[in-house]
């Protein structure tokens, strides 16, 4: 399976932006190896004024303590990559803007910066919905850095709608 086009992901977005709009709920997303690809794809919806609140980049480790409160121990103990972050990314984004719904990312997209625990490609996701705890999942992908991403971004919307089902 190949990496998804933009127009692929723009199809899946705009199921998300149905979902959420069903509901009257409000996403957003907090992004590190995907760099905002994910609130790219969300608001190429038209009408995604109407049911998406805020995208927020978090690349750094400082970013993730400063904006979305993600604990400095956590950081320290797990790693950025790792689902105990990506969780406390998603409730911290929640939390912050008021939304609804949110969706983190962190992961090494590569070409380097993997480890044998860690591999590039290896990717965590945090889910929240309606102030329910977070869950967490990691994958793992092969190919190019663009690669990487855009399968990160697929499978970060694909799993929003089934959280939202």
């Amino acid at each position: 399976m190949g990496a998804p086009t933009q127009p692929e992901l723009d199809a899946i977005a705009a199921r998300c932006g149905e979902a959420l709009l069903e509901r009257g709920w409000r996403v957003t997303t907090a992004e590190s190896c995907t760099g905002g690809w994910i609130a790219q794809s969300l608001t190429s919806v038209a009408g995604s004024s109407q049911w998406f609140e805020t995208g927020l980049v978090t690349y750094s480790n400082a970013a993730k303590i400063n904006y979305l409160g993600v604990n400095p121990l956590t950081l320290e103990q797990f790693g950025a990559v790792s689902e105990q972050t990506a969780g406390e990314m998603a409730a911290g984004a929640a939390s912050k803007v008021g939304a609804d719904c949110a969706i983190a990312v962190t992961g090494i997209a590569g070409p380097g910066g993997g480890t044998e625990q860690k591999p590039v490609g290896m990717v965590c996701f945090g889910f929240t919905v309606q102030g329910r705890a977070p869950v967490t999942v990691t994958e793992i992908f092969e190919g190019d850095r663009r690669s990487v991403r855009a399968m990160s971004v697929e499978f970060a919307l694909t799993r929003l709608l089934a959280e939202l089902a």
